[in-house]
């Protein structure tokens, strides 16, 4: 890649935002939201595209870090700052985040698995590292 990670995810937010949630390229026609998340040392806002799931209207993300040995920032983020917001489309929604585990956990990483191939190769590539499955709840108004 001939840009660092920063300037990709600049570059897909950029295109997110112009196109009413919808992005090109690799990402095309995959469901994608873009994840607002507090730095859980720095306290810094930070925003991430990442792909989802929908659930029954709550939001499933993965923290696959592409099959890397170490889960992405965003998911300790996500564990220490858990009420954040999303965008998805042209909306932006308040959510609670928490993390799925045990058969839930594992149906929802399956069902993404089987939708976006790519995911199974991350999980074989994350060499005993479970991927985290995080949900994302609409948080209740008022």
């Amino acid at each position: 890649m001939s840009t660092s990670p920063a300037d990709f995810n600049a570059q897909i937010i950029e295109e997110f935002h112009s196109n009413e949630g919808r992005v090109g390229g690799m990402f095309e026609g995959m469901p994608l939201l873009l994840l607002h998340h507090t730095g859980a040392k720095s306290g810094k806002s930070r925003i991430n595209p990442l792909a989802y799931q929908d659930d029954g209207g709550r939001y499933v993300i993965f923290a696959s870090k592409g099959g890397a040995p170490e889960h992405p920032a965003w998911y300790h983020n996500l564990k220490a700052n858990p009420n954040t917001r999303i965008e998805v489309g042209k909306d932006t929604i308040d959510v609670v985040a928490s993390e799925a585990s045990g058969e839930e956990r594992e149906r929802l990483f399956r069902t993404q698995a089987e939708r976006i191939p790519q995911f199974a190769e991350y999980e074989e590539k994350a060499a005993g590292r479970a991927i985290p499955v995080m949900i994302l709840t609409p948080a209740k108004a008022g």
